[in-house]
């Protein structure tokens, strides 16, 4: 039986949280920064939460998590 492996791309964006689901950055926060508007940078900065429909494959992607 081959040995269970974490996704690395996966682990290096999302972080488990105690109740089941997982944070990750925005997105939208990487480049061309200029002409987004202060106020919009400023709501990209939190970490969110993974959207529930989605949390079944980041789970299989991130087993020991």
């Amino acid at each position: 039986m081959p040995k269970l492996k974490s996704k690395r791309g996966a682990a290096k964006r999302f972080r488990a949280k105690g109740n089941g689901g997982f944070k990750c950055r925005s997105s939208h926060r990487n480049h061309i920064l200029t002409h987004k508007s202060t106020k919009r940078l400023r709501g990209l900065r939190a970490a969110h939460q993974v959207c529930d429909a989605d949390v079944g494959h980041v789970r299989q992607m991130l087993p020991f998590a």
